[in-house]
Parts: structure tokens; C-alpha cells; sequence
């Protein structure tokens, strides 16, 4: 097992713990912090990016160790100090990946899922992409690969970077007094997540907000402007793995029905958000131009649709740490069905939640997929050296599932009165 797999499964049992303190905190405030499909879209999302990484489903145009092995000066020890200079360093890159993902419009398909949250909770911190399949800033770590920072320390600082962004998506810490100076804190955060005027498009930092007073793109959160959250081109969508695309599609759109030949390349490149004049006079689209009258997404459901969203979330959760266990256990090509599967089932459990009409295909994909992979690869079963789950359990189990989708899809629209 990889110790990058061995840190998501750690990290995603403290998220786990933590987004349910949040929870229990806000019904004791009596603060609205979280709302169920929301919740499961956000964990959902963080288990596709989890996936695509355990899996290894990108690709690295030119990685930080061939960086480090042809171009470094000297190699320099794995001392505190050096672990400190790979953290600025890393920083400092995540400053500029991330402004880039906001300023760039096909660069901005690779994070628009982080930020289609109209929520603000520990939760939505797991919106990560599976949308950004090539890493394409691996130009920024040059620098630390020049001066002889060693591959090991920044496989260690890249995932402790990472989970150290997760503390701050939260409405429930106020401002921190002297930290507001140095660190980025759930107010300076708060600030990036909105979509108000006063505050779109700034404080892109992740961990020092230095980079942003550098820079000219911070901005104090107001006590007269609450921040209003989402993206100003609402997803109206509970499914991810929809969201990761939902951009890049409006592009492909626009270069498509544009008449000008120029702007056909240029829409791909100007700032997130341009699109061609021609376009935009003929298709329009939705932009939020009031966020405090813009109403939050939201489909009928009733308590058995949202207690059934649970429960597969649930099993999803699982699902993901099966996963991790049968690592080194099973064939490659065995994994990668496997998470094809549980893609699929987050695939048809949000299409769900949306009342999309594809939900009762995907399903029945599912279920087909699903008992074909038990059949053949019987071996993903396997729970303990010497355990494994029963194949009728599970296909009974999927069998359940798709009554339950066919109910919703039925009786259940019925009831709801949901055309």
C-alpha cells in the first residue's frame, strides 16, 4: 500500500469526525451549516478525487523527480530547514496554480467543483477535482527542484499541504485575531467562497495570506457584507462528476457556435467567464447578478430518498477504504473495475438526488456491473486474510438498490408530484 493511500485513509477518517463535530455544533448553535444532498455531493466529490489519485489516473507531463534528477544544483539534506523551505515553496506554487484556475477559463473547469458548493462547511472542502487529469504547474516547483530539495521531502509536504487546507472551510470560527495577519483562517476563506462583488476572485492563498497582501488580491471579510456562496454560474446539479465538466462543455459549446474563427481558439484562454460576442447575444446563460435574491438549488425529496442517499454515501465511504485494503492484493486491471464501479454508483446515487432520468439506466448499469465484476473478480470480496464478504449478500444488496430506484423513480415522483 502507498503512503499517499495510507494518508487519505487516515485524513478521511478525521475529515469524517470532524465534519460530524461541525454538524453537532450547529444544531447546538442553531446555525444552518449543512444540508443532506449538498453533503453527500461534497463527500462524494472528495471520494472520485480520491480515486482518480489512490489509482493513479492522471497524467505527469514531467514530474518532480525527473525535475529534481536532471536539472537540481546540489542535493540538499532532509533537515527541519529544508522541510520548511519545501512547505514556502509549495505555497507559494499553490498560490499561483490556484489564481491561474480562477483567472484562465479552461483552467477554471479544473476547479469549479471546489466552488459550486452553496454551502460553507467543513464538508465542501472535499470538493477536489477529477476534471484535472494532466498536471500542467509542475513549472512552479521548478524552483525547488534547482536548488536540491529532495523527492522524499516533497512527497511528505504535498499531502500534509494539502489536508491543511481543510480546517478553515467553516462559518462557525470568527475572526482569529493576530493569526488574520499570517495564516489564511476561515474569514479570509470565507471571503474566496463568495461570490458577492466585493468579493470574487480574491484571497487565493492556502496557507500563508502573505502571498495575497504580496500580490493585491486580499480582501477582509466585511461585517457588512455576508458572504454569499456558490459560483456565479450556478451547477443546479447534485452529481460531481457532472460538475467537473459542467465548464468545460460551456466551452466546447461556445467554440463550436461562434462564427469567429478567433474567438473559436480565444475562448479557451481569456479570463474565466469571456465568451464570444456572437454566443453570448444568441445562448445566452444564467449568471447570479443579486446574490442575496438568488434562491439555493433544491429538489423534492422526501425522507426515504434522503435517508437512502445516506446510506449509499455510506457505503460508498466504505467502499472507498475496501478499496485501499485490496491495494496490494489484487491485479491492477481488478482495482481499476473496482473503481470504475464505485464511480458508476456515485454516478447513478446523485443522478438520484437530482431526479435525473438517467438514474434508473445507471442503476441498472450497476447492478450489471456490479454482478458481473463479483462473478468473474470474486477476489475484490476479500475484507480480511482469511474473510470475505458473501457474493449473494452483495448482489442482493445491488438487487435491493435498483427496487429502490425504480420506486423512486415511480412511486415515489408520484407521491411528490414530480413530473
Amino acid at each position: 500500500m502507498s503512503d499517499y493511500a495510507n494518508s487519505v485513509k487516515i485524513a478521511m477518517l478525521i475529515f469524517s469526525i470532524l465534519i460530524g463535530v461541525e454538524w453537532i455544533v450547529g444544531v447546538v448553535l442553531k446555525k444552518h451549516v449543512y444540508r443532506i444532498f449538498d453533503t453527500v455531493t461534497s463527500i462524494s466529490s472528495g471520494m472520485t478525487n480520491n480515486l482518480k489519485s489512490i489509482l493513479k489516473l492522471s497524467v505527469v507531463i514531467i514530474s518532480y523527480q525527473w525535475m529534481y534528477e536532471h536539472w537540481s544544483f546540489k542535493s540538499l539534506d532532509t533537515s527541519w530547514t529544508v522541510f520548511g523551505i519545501a512547505f514556502v515553496g509549495t505555497d507559494f506554487a499553490y498560490y499561483w496554480s490556484h489564481r491561474f484556475n480562477h483567472r484562465i477559463n479552461i483552467m477554471w473547469n479544473r476547479h469549479i467543483i471546489h466552488h459550486s458548493s452553496e454551502e460553507y462547511n467543513l464538508a465542501c472542502a472535499l470538493r477536489q477535482s477529477i476534471s484535472g487529469i494532466t498536471e500542467v504547474y509542475f513549472f512552479l516547483y521548478l524552483p525547488l527542484a534547482i536548488i536540491g530539495v529532495p523527492t522524499q521531502v516533497m512527497s511528505i509536504i504535498l499531502p500534509i499541504h494539502l489536508f491543511a487546507q481543510f480546517w478553515y472551510h467553516t462559518k462557525l470560527i470568527n475572526k482569529m485575531g493576530v493569526l488574520e495577519y499570517i495564516l489564511v483562517t476561515p474569514s479570509h476563506h470565507r471571503v474566496h467562497h463568495a461570490i458577492n462583488k466585493e468579493y470574487i476572485d480574491k484571497n487565493y492563498a492556502s496557507i500563508f495570506i502573505i502571498w495575497d497582501k504580496m500580490f493585491g488580491t486580499f480582501q477582509e471579510e466585511l461585517d457588512d457584507v455576508v458572504p454569499v456562496y456558490g459560483v456565479k454560474k450556478p451547477v443546479k446539479t447534485w452529481n460531481p462528476i457532472v460538475i467537473n465538466f459542467l465548464h468545460l462543455f460551456q466551452l466546447l459549446k461556445d467554440a463550436i457556435r461562434t462564427k469567429n474563427w478567433i474567438d473559436k481558439f480565444k475562448v479557451w484562454f481569456m479570463p474565466t467567464g469571456w465568451r464570444p460576442v456572437d454566443v453570448k447575444t444568441k445562448f445566452p446563460i444564467e449568471i447570479i447578478q443579486d446574490p442575496y435574491s438568488y434562491s439555493k438549488h433544491e429538489t423534492p425529496s422526501g425522507l426515504l430518498l434522503r435517508s437512502w442517499s445516506i446510506i449509499q454515501l455510506t457505503l460508498h465511504f466504505f467502499m472507498q477504504f475496501h478499496l485501499i485494503f485490496l491495494l496490494d492484493k489484487v491485479d491492477f486491471i481488478v482495482l481499476l473495475l473496482y473503481g470504475a464501479f464505485i464511480f458508476t454508483s456515485i454516478l447513478s446515487a446523485t443522478s438520484q438526488m437530482d431526479r435525473n432520468k438517467l438514474f434508473l439506466p445507471l442503476e441498472l448499469i450497476k447492478f450489471l456491473f456490479g454482478y458481473f465484476l463479483i462473478i468473474i473478480h470474486p477476489e475484490i470480496l476479500q475484507i480480511f486474510n482469511e474473510y470475505a464478504l458473501s457474493s449473494w449478500a452483495c448482489i442482493a444488496f445491488l438487487f435491493s438498490s435498483l427496487i429502490f430506484s425504480i420506486y423512486f423513480s415511480i412511486l415515489d415522483k408520484k407521491e411528490l408530484q414530480i413530473n
